[in-house]
C-alpha cells in the first residue's frame, strides 16, 4: 500500500472535500482524486461515497480512515525517532524548573553537560503549577513540579527525589532538644508558607484540608530564605524540604520534622505523554543515574 495515496486519502476524509485536502498538502486537487482511485483500486472496494460535492465515508473507508491515521502517526513518531538517532550529538532541549527545585540539579547539570556537551539546554524557570499548564498545553517538552501534580492535566510523571517537611521557628517556640512535630499541632501556630502558585503550598493545602486542619497563614513569600527570616524573626512557623534546612545555620532557627503524618516533598518529572525527544530521554537517564 502506496504511503502517500493512504496520506491523501486520510487527509480527504478528515476533511470531507478534495479541494481543502489539496489546499492542506499543497498538491492539485487532480492529484488527490487520483491517488485517492488508485487505493480504492487496490483494495478492490470503494472508500468514499461521492454524491455532489459530499463526501461520506464507506464502511470500508471508515476502516481504513481509522487504521490509516494510526499508520501515519507510527510513520511520523519513526521520522522523529531517526531524527533522534541521526543527531544523538546535537540537539536543544528546554525544561521546566521551578526556582525551589533547581537547587537539587546542580550535579545533574555537570554531569549532563560533560556527556552531552552538544545538546544545547536551557532551563525555564517557573512555579511548578505553572510548569504543569506550560508542559500539558505542549508549550514545554518536560519540565519539573512537586507531587501531587494537578489531576485536571494530562500529564505523566515520574518521581525524583523525596524529602521530609520540616518546621522551622525561632529558637524556644518548640520544647528544647525537640526533633519532631505532630502536624496537628501546626492547627494553633501562625504559618508563613510559600506563595499558593508554588506547588509546595499546593502540597501542604492539601496535607492540612486531610488532617481536617485550617492553618493560620499570617504571610506568604516567594522566597524560601525570606521565609526563614521571617520565622527566625518570630512572626511565624514556616515549612520547608528537608535540602534547605541543612542549608541553614544551627543558631538562626530551631527545625523540627513533621510527623504523624509525616509530610513529604516529592519532586518529579511531567511531561505530556506524547513523544520525548533524544535529549530528554537522556537528561532522564543523567538524572536517575546521578539521583539514584
Amino acid at each position: 500500500m502506496d504511503i502517500r495515496s493512504l496520506r491523501y486519502f486520510v487527509e480527504t476524509a478528515r476533511l470531507s472535500s478534495f479541494t481543502q485536502a489539496a489546499e492542506q498538502l499543497h498538491v492539485t486537487q487532480s492529484t488527490i482524486s487520483k491517488m485517492v482511485h488508485q487505493l480504492e483500486q487496490e483494495l478492490g472496494t470503494p472508500l468514499l461515497d461521492r454524491d455532489g460535492r459530499r463526501l461520506t465515508l464507506t464502511d470500508t473507508g471508515r476502516v481504513v480512515y481509522q487504521r490509516g491515521q494510526e499508520m501515519l502517526a507510527t510513520m511520523r513518531t519513526l521520522a522523529d525517532e531517526v531524527r533522534d538517532i541521526q543527531a544523538t550529538r546535537r540537539g536543544t532541549l528546554t525544561i521546566g524548573i521551578p526556582p525551589m527545585i533547581n537547587l537539587l540539579f546542580t550535579p545533574v547539570l555537570k554531569a549532563f553537560r560533560e556527556r552531552h556537551p552538544d545538546i544545547a539546554l536551557q532551563l525555564r524557570e517557573e512555579t511548578g503549577q505553572q510548569v504543569e499548564k506550560l508542559v500539558a498545553a505542549g508549550e514545554l517538552e518536560l519540565g519539573m513540579t512537586v507531587l501531587p501534580a494537578d489531576s485536571g492535566l494530562a500529564l505523566r510523571t515520574l518521581p525524583v527525589a523525596a524529602s521530609p517537611i520540616w518546621a522551622l521557628a525561632a529558637t524556644g517556640t518548640f520544647q528544647a532538644q525537640r526533633r519532631t512535630l505532630k502536624l496537628a499541632a501546626l492547627a494553633d501556630l501562625p504559618l508563613v508558607l510559600l506563595t499558593d502558585d508554588f506547588a509546595l503550598a499546593r502540597s501542604l493545602r492539601r496535607a492540612f484540608a486531610a488532617a481536617g486542619i485550617a492553618p493560620r497563614v499570617v504571610a506568604q513569600s516567594g522566597q524560601w530564605d525570606w521565609l526563614v527570616e521571617m520565622a527566625s524573626a518570630g512572626i511565624g512557623v514556616a515549612l520547608l524540604p528537608e535540602p534547605f534546612v541543612t542549608r541553614l545555620a544551627e543558631d538562626r532557627v530551631q527545625a523540627v520534622r513533621i510527623v504523624e503524618p509525616a509530610l513529604e516533598w516529592q519532586v518529579a518529572h511531567v511531561w505530556n505523554g506524547r513523544y520525548l525527544s533524544y535529549a530528554a530521554r537522556a537528561w532522564l537517564e543523567v538524572c536517575g543515574e546521578v539521583l539514584g
